[in-house]
């Protein structure tokens, strides 16, 4: 697990709400308090949508909504003249891309035994945190996926122009 101090805040929330880049994420939670508190389960409930929509939706998402999906909602929430008081959000990388992960790092963990790969977004205070995390359904005698997550997560802050230290 490791923090990250996003130095720019308005270009992150700019990417972060009115990009695509953190689009390909899945949203395991947030909350967002402005006037009042909001909170977003992100799981995804296939019943809601067509079984054809459903069908399409429910292939790879491990029961999870899309970041995309919720964004503009989350968006319509901060908008305003006040900035929010604090806000915090979970997303979670796709099993699709766990399984790229696992294979090109060449850390020894079956995709299965990962619970979860997540990137805790948190505004509080003025300052912007993010902060990895590593959910296992296994024991793992050392730290090296959560090395490896850690290292894919700098390579794409700084794919994406993100400054933090």
């Amino acid at each position: 697990m490791r923090a990250y101090q996003i130095q720019d805040i308005r270009d992150f929330m700019k990417k972060l709400l009115v990009g695509d880049v953190f689009d390909a994420f899945l949203l395991s939670e947030a909350s967002i308090t402005t006037y009042a508190t909001f909170r977003i389960d992100g799981q995804f409930h296939p019943e809601y949508l067509s079984a054809q929509e459903a069908e399409l939706l429910t292939a790879e998402r491990c029961g999870y909504t899309l970041w995309r999906r919720v964004r503009p909602f989350f968006f319509d929430l901060t908008k305003g003249k006040n900035t929010p008081l604090r806000f915090h959000i979970v997303l979670r990388l796709s099993p699709a891309n766990t399984e790229k992960l696992l294979a090109q790092s060449g850390v020894a963990v079956r995709a299965d035994e990962v619970g979860g790969l997540f990137l805790n977004i948190r505004y509080d205070d003025r300052r912007l945190t993010c902060t990895s995390g590593v959910s296992l359904r296994t024991f793992l005698p050392d730290k090296s996926l959560e090395f490896a997550w850690d290292s894919m997560l700098e390579k794409f802050f700084r794919q994406k122009e993100i400054p933090f230290c």
